[in-house]
């Protein structure tokens, strides 16, 4: 793992490098190698490759799982691989083609042919070689001796050795034929053994282009298979991109049009609503073109705070004042104004308001400083908001002063009346005597806002926390655990009847898993675990659409229990990457212990792991798997090797090729090549009893067997050792159901620090997705202080008055009140997509209270009188507070409401900015006035504004 920042290619050199280093100090025949150029969610397509039942081969056999893996591997990996932005396709299940050379041993005696004998003759006589040219009248003739074999007739046909002056073939002592390789891994799918690939993806790549281009490869490539083979696509990352961009795309089309529904209704005026909304679709290419500049992606997190509310909040200011001093400027002329005094009106008025609306607008930008400053997964994860969010907001900024006021003086040339909708004047009916009252009582309204924040505060510090809400990605990943040492054929059955029962519920479309281990080995995993993914189909074909995923995870869980030798995880399959890059393991916490002996770590862990299942919300907690392997121990007697002239290494080299097998060449069909490999018979290799019954040849042509030379037993040995900053360590982990991360690892660590006792020299470290929650923590426990301090600075540069940057500045922690009572109405943890609401709104919240402020000042200064100007101050502001706090609450709306996927994430974010606006918006009309009145009730003048 690597820090943020990191050049890829530059690390690889390194570590290639020390890979260099290290292969001497490695044993023989161990080559360490670097995976392929991606990330560990770079697995973005999937697809299987089957046969229909009628379909035929061309010696007229049904296509087997060998014939199919050949399909895959020299027919559609290979383009595949041609894709712009695949590094490379790894391949899962079915069995590579092999030569298979299989002596019996009784034979090999008879002649006195050891198993090097085999090996070098066949090496030997399977070569092609070219010898130079001959010039010959002009003319340049090559010269090549042709000695590659090519069938199974020719491999039985080489001569090993000559015996009694008869040459012995391979044929005479061994059966030649095609076999399987022996594999470290499987795929099933729907119950059925398969070949299954995945495409991975070059790492920094666009996955939504890639897998589409992978898409529509898959189905040119269908077009040259044989007859009756189908490669079909089970997993694309497209379609969760798709849906996600479409809940975005929803989000932003709806909130866009509730924003401009507002502005038609409480304007009052068609024109001017129309020039405040023109604002949302220039602003949207501007935000669109800089995101293109800076390489930013249009995804969930980038386009999930923008809010179409908070863009015009600056047009719908200087609109509603134009168009008010131009209705006075109207009425004291008694006539239409020509395009030069519209200019003027507008000019002027604009200027009233530009100061405030500029800082606000300057202020919300700044509140997204804080986001630039996370690093790891969660600037991954919010940097690419912040910056959609700034570029939308500069570029808004930029058409509010410049486009707008000139759009205003131009197009407003009719009769314009300063007419109010029914709502504003019911509204403003309704305002004046709680305005009065808020002034009469206002020591009585700061307090009781007092102990509403108090109150927030209280109920803050006992809310659940957590890093994101979990993305629903609507499909299921279940990890399959079985008892250590289980042989791959045995988790294959097992597999199968598992996919039986997950794919007997209605509301499944497809299962498919890989078991074990790939030929590359990018995600290492013994043959008796095996990753599930389970595909849903679309919630309208469920037969009860209204059923929750979690219910649904639960009545699997239930029916797959009673399938005997499994244990099981469940988790969704980008999530169970997500976990597995973070802390290494796939579940939601990981409790690692550490220490130097293995057997002490295991019974620590297992201690941990006793606490963690007895706690509320602990959901497939587990340790892991590090003890039980069964092993086959084949131990040199050396006393009796040195008796009989052998050394430890003619016993390994036998065992080796016996039973394991020795690659001694290549037969080449086209341009398709296959190992040939020297092996025992199934049939004797797979007989432990007669293992030890093996000849070993000695250099005088007699034999001993290997029982004499060696002692053969079974024994139970580490299943995997587990290290980690250069110390051993065992992991449990747990996912968490039905509460929030942060509160279940605060009990869990307070719980195992009570119950389980370390020995000395014995540490334990907390990872998890919790790692990142506790990292943007602390960032931004730090950065939003500075932040804050960094926004009143701004307040009393706008005002020069400590005084009035501090009553602004009140409208923050009321308006963190609001958001944190809509989190708790709607049982929502506090999270990083909440804090980032809390962000947002602290900015808005000043909005509104810099603009009336700035009108009660002006008309405190103009007439003398503080209670006036904060009443008719108060009274000329309110509809633009109620505009500018409506359009940016209802922009969020659709975000709060929407259920599509990746609307978990949002939601909370549109929460605490609706919840937080409504309060802020109380606190701006009832609360400021109050307090205003307190602070300066013994002043004689307002301070003079900066120039």
């Amino acid at each position: 793992m690597f820090e943020e920042g990191t050049d890829l290619y530059f690390a690889r050199d390194r570590i290639n490098n020390i890979l260099v280093s290290v292969k001497s100090d490695l044993p023989d025949g161990l080559e360490p190698e670097m995976g392929p150029i991606a990330s560990g969610l770079g697995e973005i397509f999937q697809y299987t490759v089957s046969a229909l039942p009628t379909a035929l081969q061309e010696n007229g056999q049904e296509y087997d799982e060998m014939a199919l893996r050949e399909i895959q591997d020299w027919i559609i990996s290979p383009r595949l691989e041609l894709v712009p932005g695949i590094t490379e396709v790894n391949t899962m299940g079915g069995y590579e083609k092999q030569y298979h050379v299989q002596p019996y041993p009784e034979k090999m005696l008879t002649y006195k042919i050891s198993m090097a004998d085999i090996q070098q003759a066949l090496a030997a006589n399977n070569n092609n070689r070219g010898a130079g040219y001959i010039e010959r009248n002009g003319q340049q003739l090559l010269v090549r001796s042709p000695g590659q074999l090519k069938s199974i007739e020719d491999i039985q046909n080489v001569v090993i050795k000559t015996y009694e002056n008869s040459p012995v073939t391979i044929s005479a002592v061994a059966d030649v034929d095609l076999g399987k390789t022996l594999r470290t891994g499987a795929a099933t799918r729907d119950g059925k053994e398969t070949v299954l690939a995945t495409a991975m993806m070059l790492i920094g790549e666009n996955s939504r282009e890639v897998a589409d281009s992978v898409a529509r490869e898959l189905k040119e490539i269908q077009k040259s298979l044989p007859e009756g083979v189908i490669a079909e696509p089970v997993y694309e990352r497209t379609i969760l991109v798709d849906k996600a961009i479409a809940t975005v795309q929803k989000n932003l089309v709806e909130g866009a049009l509730l924003v401009i529904v507002i502005l038609f209704l409480l304007l009052g005026n068609i024109r001017a609503a129309l020039i405040t909304a023109a604002v949302i679709p220039i602003t949207m290419l501007a935000t669109i073109s800089g995101m293109v500049e800076l390489g930013i992606s249009a995804n969930l997190m980038s386009l999930g705070a923008l809010d179409f509310g908070l863009i015009v909040d600056g047009a719908v200011i200087i609109v509603e004042n134009a168009v008010r001093r131009l209705a006075i400027a109207q009425h004291d002329n008694n006539g239409l104004l020509p395009l030069k005094e519209r200019l003027q009106v507008v000019f002027e008025s604009t200027n009233e308001v530009i100061r405030p609306s500029l800082f606000g607008v300057m202020i919300i930008t700044v509140v997204y400083i804080p986001l630039f400053t996370l690093s790891g997964v969660e600037g991954k994860m919010f940097q690419p908001m912040a910056a959609t969010v700034v570029i939308a907001l500069l570029a808004a900024m930029l058409f509010t002063l410049t486009i707008v006021p000139a759009a205003v003086a131009m197009f407003m040339q009719g009769r314009v009346t300063e007419k109010e909708s029914p709502f504003i004047v019911a509204v403003k009916f309704a305002y004046k005597p709680l305005l009065l009252f808020s002034i009469k009582f206002r020591w009585f309204i700061v307090l009781a806002s007092m102990a509403l924040m108090a109150l927030a505060i209280q109920t803050a510090s006992k809310m659940g926390t957590e890093f994101i809400p979990q993305l629903d990605e609507g499909d299921i990943a279940l990890h399959a655990l079985r008892i250590t040492g289980t042989s791959l054929k045995q988790s294959i059955e097992m597999q199968e009847l598992l996919e039986s029962k997950l794919k007997s519920f209605p509301q499944v479309d497809k299962v498919f898993a890989k078991i074990g281990t790939p030929e590359v080995a990018t995600d290492p995993m013994p043959p008796n675990v095996a990753d599930n993914f389970v595909m849903l189909k679309p919630r309208s074909e469920w037969p009860n659409p209204d059923l929750s995923k979690e219910d649904l995870v639960k009545q699997m869980e239930s029916a797959v229990e009673s399938l005997p030798g499994n244990n099981y995880e469940f988790t969704q399959p980008i999530e169970m990457r997500f976990n597995e890059l973070i802390s290494g393991v796939r579940a939601d916490l990981a409790i690692k212990v550490f220490g130097d002996d293995l057997d002490t770590i295991r019974q620590t862990a297992e201690n941990v792991l006793q606490v963690v299942q007895a706690i509320d919300g602990s959901a497939d907690a587990r340790i892991e798997q590090v003890s039980g392997l069964p092993l086959l121990s084949v131990e040199p007697k050396r006393t009796e090797l040195a008796r009989y002239g052998l050394s430890v290494d003619s016993i390994q080299d036998l065992l080796a090729s016996a039973i394991g097998g020795t690659d001694v060449g290549l037969i080449y069909e086209g341009d398709r090549r296959f190992n040939l490999v020297v092996r025992l018979p199934e049939s004797i290799r797979s007989d432990i009893a007669m293992l030890g019954s093996l000849p070993i040849t000695l250099d005088s042509g007699d034999y001993v067997l290997l029982s004499e030379v060696a002692t053969i037993k079974t024994t139970d040995v580490p299943a995997q050792i587990s290290r980690e900053s250069g110390k051993r360590r065992v992991v449990v982990s747990s996912n968490v159901r039905g509460r929030d991360l942060g509160g279940f690892v605060s009990e869990v660590q307070a719980q195992v620090t009570e119950k389980v006792k370390l020995p000395s020299g014995y540490w334990i470290e907390y990872g998890g997705t919790y790692e990142q929650l506790q990292s943007a923590s602390q960032r931004l426990s730090i950065v939003v202080p500075i932040t804050l301090l960094l926004i009143f600075g701004l307040l009393v540069t706008v005002f020069s008055s400590f005084k009035d940057a501090a009553i602004i500045f009140t409208g923050v922690p009321l308006a963190l009140t609001g958001g944190v009572c809509a989190l708790w109405l709607r049982d929502m943890p506090l999270s990083i997509s909440a804090g980032v609401g809390f962000i947002a709104l602290s900015g808005v919240a000043v909005l509104n209270g810099l603009v009336m402020l700035s009108f009660i000042r002006d008309y405190w200064r103009q007439n003398g009188n503080l209670n006036e100007a904060i009443i008719e101050g108060a009274m000329t502001r309110l509809r633009p507070v109620l505009m500018t706090a409506l359009v940016a609450s209802l922009g969020f709306v659709p975000m709060a409401l929407n259920v599509g996927t990746g609307a978990e994430v949002q939601r909370p974010l549109a929460t605490v900015v609706i919840g937080g606006i409504i309060s802020s918006t109380i606190l701006t009309l009832l609360v400021l006035p109050a307090l205003y009145r307190i602070i300066h009730g013994r002043d004689s003048k307002p301070s003079e504004v900066m120039a």
